[in-house]
């Protein structure tokens, strides 16, 4: 077993699980001795995890899809055997639009729909002003899947309608400060960052287009996995029980300090905290089974690369879906330490409305914003069934 390891992640407040193994000596207790490395893209992380410059890291969850299906310059093995949080992203406006949006609309501003978006594009047009300009992080990522989703459903065309681009999580305020972007969604803390400037305002959060649903996993290279099962099982422990401590009310004014710190977030406590609370669009690092490596959220990414345009529907694709995400390598970890796994690998995504229980493990309501459910085995007909789609 090796004891040696560096993993990479992001400055984003759900690296929390990593910092907190890292500072409450969780990483130690499984005899290891890790060196966090923070990293400046996702894609750099990706590719040190492809070539062993890194031995894991907080990664994008359709990231590891992607990169197995060879898609943006990747053709590295990953594989997702732990989630590391629900919820967390949102999308923000710059302040002058998002103030034109409740004069446009009050009702749907307030509702956290894109209708009120709709309103101004359509205004834009007439006056022949530019196209609206927002960023997410990475073409893979429930950053760039949720802002279309939310536009899409408003009837807004995200290749047509508005221009995307990428950016890194923490230039996204200072490109909205400066008018490179007129929008972006990214996860926490940097949405809170921009309203906490005066640049931006908050006008929808992950959980109002896909309630409790997925967003980062830790991801290592397959063969690694395969080499050292000892050392990855003792890391997956190691992780649980700092989701464990950071899901807890009690330690949340601690985890907000812990990472307020430079080497980890370097943002301040009091924007960091903002996400870290109760309410429904807060940041879910372990209650729920936040930590299992659903196979439907791999087919749910799937299923928006192809509505998308990112891949072509193929076997490979429902494959290497289930083949990269490991519930198994999970519940191995899980049950060693008397964490309850789901029964299985797979559920119905987005249907249900209210709180409800899997075999007795209590479970969240996880509705999509349009109200349609996603069966993880249909990919494809799902993908095509909506009205503004490339499939």
């Amino acid at each position: 077993m090796s004891s040696d390891l560096k993993l990479g992640f992001i400055p984003l407040n759900d690296c929390a699980p990593l910092a907190v193994a890292d500072a409450q000596g969780f990483f130690r207790a499984e005899g290891l001795s890790v060196t966090l490395s923070r990293e400046a893209s996702w894609a750099t992380i990706r590719d040190k995890v492809a070539v062993g410059a890194l031995d894991g890291g907080h990664m994008l969850a359709p990231m590891v899809l992607a990169a197995g299906l060879g898609l943006g310059g990747a053709g590295a093995r990953l594989i997702a055997p732990l989630a590391m949080n629900l919820n967390g992203s949102a999308i923000t406006l710059a302040a002058a639009h998002a103030a034109e949006l409740r004069r446009l609309d009050p009702e749907g501003a307030a509702a956290r729909t894109a209708r009120p978006l709709a309103r101004l594009i359509e205004a834009r047009r007439g006056q022949g002003a530019p196209l609206l300009t927002f960023a997410a992080v990475f073409p893979y990522s429930m950053h760039n899947y949720a802002l279309r989703y939310w536009l899409a459903e408003a009837g807004i065309d995200p290749d047509r309608d508005v221009r995307l681009v990428t950016a890194p999580p923490p230039r996204m305020a200072e490109q909205l400060r400066s008018g490179l972007i007129d929008g972006f969604c990214v996860g926490a803390p940097w949405n809170a960052q921009a309203e906490a400037d005066g640049t931006g305002e908050i006008v929808a959060w992950a959980a109002d287009v896909w309630q409790a649903g997925p967003d980062k996993v830790l991801g290592v290279a397959e063969d690694w996995a395969e080499r050292e099962p000892a050392t990855l099982q003792a890391l997956l422990r190691a992780l649980l029980r700092a989701a464990q401590w950071s899901d807890a009310p009690e330690n949340r004014p601690a985890l907000a300090a812990l990472l307020a710190r430079p080497d980890y977030v370097g943002a301040p406590s009091e924007v960091i905290a903002r996400t870290l609370t109760d309410a429904p669009e807060g940041l879910i690092y372990h209650r729920y089974a936040a930590n299992f490596p659903w196979r439907s959220h791999a087919s749910w990414f799937y299923a928006q690369m192809l509505r998308w345009g990112q891949i072509a529907p193929s076997v490979e694709g429902s494959v290497t879906a289930r083949r990269v995400y490991r519930p198994d390598l999970y519940r191995v970890a899980a049950t060693s330490l008397g964490v309850q796994p789901p029964p299985q690998d797979d559920k119905i995504e987005g249907a249900h409305a209210d709180p409800w229980s899997l075999d007795g493990l209590p479970m969240p309501a996880d509705r999509f914003c349009d109200g349609r459910p996603f069966d993880p085995s249909e990919p494809e007909l799902y993908a095509a069934g909506f009205a503004i789609t490339r499939a």
